[in-house]
């Protein structure tokens, strides 16, 4: 994708996640070529845990109950990459990409360069649990 370095920290703000049909090929496509993956988020730390776990991502790090810039240095300083990208959707984030020392891309500029689908994210859960439901007596 970027550059093609596996030697990379890749941080998806949560709103620039929810721009992608489907999170969870995004974060199982980011691990061919990203040593970390993981969210960002000023949200609380519960909704970022919700939208993962409904869309079945395993994230390496999240932001927590820090704000993004100190979650940024903190992932900055404990995944010691040759890059640190962050995607994201607004002017604010690239401002805020740029004060924490990371590179930026836009969520469009992201899916365009890594193939990755825009849109509204399906849910994977829905299709399974109907399959699992017609074998129920």
């Amino acid at each position: 994708m970027v550059g093609g370095s596996g030697d990379m920290t890749l941080a998806i703000e949560l709103a620039a996640l929810k721009e992608l049909a489907q999170p969870d090929a995004v974060f199982n496509d980011a691990r061919q070529w990203a040593e970390y993956v993981g969210v960002i988020s000023e949200k609380p730390t519960y909704v970022v845990t919700n939208f993962c776990r409904k869309h079945r991502i395993r994230q390496d790090f999240f932001s927590g109950p820090r704000g993004r810039e100190e979650s940024l240095g903190n992932v900055k300083e404990q995944f010691d990459t040759e890059r640190h990208v962050f995607v994201g959707t607004s002017d604010e984030d690239e401002a805020l990409a740029e004060t924490a020392g990371w590179e930026y891309l836009t969520v469009e500029g992201a899916a365009e360069a890594a193939d990755w689908e825009l849109g509204d994210p399906e849910a994977p859960d829905a299709v399974d649990e109907e399959e699992q439901r017609d074998d129920w007596p």
